[in-house]
């Protein structure tokens, strides 16, 4: 089984996952992250999970002041993908990559244009069609409904702009030239002739669809990808995909990441953008179940694997002195979220033994909070996005404003430890039966040594 995944699926798919369209999309979209999680800090106070402070801010104001860092970070964050993903894919091809982000983001916003209803401080809608409106840029197209369209604009412009270097069409100053001067001048051709390309698609756009590119991309494209990953079906798939994937040593949660993250935080946006707005959060309202928090919190919580059940027994229940002794190295990076010391020390990858615990946890563990939500036992998750390497049970309780989310976490990763019991169990026998089986051997070479003295 190792040869053929080996020798017919790994190649093609490491293939795919090194493309330069899904390295730049990968590293583009890590630019966004810290703003992300700042926005979220704001998103946490702004509305604060205790109802009477709640209700005190934003009867003070201090609710919409904070709604302000919220919508300067996380809620912007398509423009730091189109940003990130343009620069990526030009540093990758070995060229001053600023420009080629900036190109992008030039881009981003030519194809778009105001389409949300203006309204008064009131909220009252004061103009219905905004669309001939200008001197602003439409915030709607900056966060989760523009991300689809960043990624291809991202993706077009970063390619675009690294085929003019590679063809030298550009312009070239002399040496003795300062070098932030001559980048200048360098990116000068492939920019213009980049925007006018933009242009003409924003003018075929307006002129036969009486649309724009980005609102086109977000109805025929976006929706129903986000309807797809915001399924029962689409959790499983992400959560069986990515040990499946480490299971042969490629990290999995990175590339997967990578592809249906901007996904998944356009769902956790939306999930935001309903709370923002002092709305339930309901699936009725807009609300989706999944989310980056499903994954992050209920999918590669602990690490990828969820494998905090399998370093508790290896620590406490474990008779072999390896297993022990791993187990007490990987407890403490285990609260953080990291666990590559136990998928390459105990090993589990490429470990048969461990293939369907390491396989099937974390989908139980997506496909219950799935339908835990979905029944009303837990409450939609905020939109919150927490640093990785935070401990679960504090993660599990900023996800989902509530006890509930929290305990519901512990409850999974004490899951995890029954998932894992009989299959560790058996690894430590034998073990423990090769240890022993070495301790007679060095038992018995001492003696005959010693009678040979």
């Amino acid at each position: 089984m190792n040869d053929f995944i080996n020798d017919k699926i790994m190649p093609p798919m490491m293939k795919f996952v090194n493309t330069k369209a899904i390295s730049a999309l990968r590293d583009g979209m890590i630019f966004s992250i810290p703003f992300i999680i700042v926005g979220s800090v704001f998103l946490i106070i702004a509305n604060f999970p205790y109802t009477p402070i709640a209700d005190y801010l934003l009867k003070t104001g201090w609710s919409a002041w904070f709604n302000q860092a919220y919508n300067a970070s996380f809620g912007i964050m398509a423009l730091f993908a189109v940003l990130g993903i343009g620069y990526s894919w030009t540093k990758n091809e070995g060229f001053e990559p600023l420009s080629g982000g900036i190109t992008a983001v030039v881009g981003f916003f030519l194809v778009m244009r105001p389409s949300t209803a203006i309204q008064n401080a009131a909220g009252k809608v004061v103009i219905k069609d905004p669309s001939y409106l200008t001197g602003f840029i439409d915030r709607t197209w900056l966060g989760g409904q523009g991300m689809i369209a960043a990624i291809i604009i991202g993706l077009v412009t970063g390619w675009a702009y690294s085929w003019f270097l590679h063809k030298d069409i550009r312009i070239k100053l002399p040496d003795q030239v300062p070098a932030n001067v001559a980048a200048s001048f360098t990116a000068l051709i492939p920019a213009f002739a980049i925007t006018v390309g933009w242009e003409i698609v924003y003018i075929l756009f307006d002129q036969f669809g009486h649309t724009t590119m980005t609102q086109f991309i977000y109805k025929a494209i976006q929706t129903p990808l986000q309807g797809v990953t915001d399924s029962f079906g689409g959790a499983m798939v992400i959560a069986l995909i990515i040990p499946f994937m480490w299971f042969f040593g490629v990290h999995g949660a990175t590339i997967i990441g990578g592809i249906v993250g901007p996904l998944l935080q356009a769902n956790s946006l939306d999930n935001a953008k309903i709370l923002a707005a002092h709305k339930a959060l309901t699936v009725q309202n807009g609300g989706h179940v999944v989310t980056q928090a499903l994954l992050d919190q209920f999918g590669t919580v602990t690490g990828s694997g969820i494998t905090i059940g399998l370093v508790i027994f290896m620590l406490v229940f474990a008779k072999s002195a390896q297993m022990k002794s791993l187990g007490a190295l990987e407890i403490a990076p285990a609260i953080f979220n990291i666990n590559e010391p136990i998928l390459f020390g105990l090993p589990v990858v490429l470990n048969p033994l461990m293939f369907v615990p390491f396989f099937i946890t974390p989908a139980i563990s997506m496909g219950l909070t799935y339908w835990a939500i979905k029944l009303g036992l837990l409450p939609l998750f905020n939109g919150i996005y927490v640093p990785w390497t935070t401990p679960a049970i504090i993660s599990g309780f900023l996800v989902g404003s509530s006890w509930k989310t929290a305990a519901w976490q512990a409850l999974m990763l004490v899951l995890t430890f029954f998932i894992y019991l009989p299959f560790a169990r058996t690894m430590d026998k034998q073990m423990y039966a090769e240890e022993q089986a070495n301790l007679a051997q060095e038992e018995a070479a001492k003696k005959t040594a010693s009678a040979n003295n």
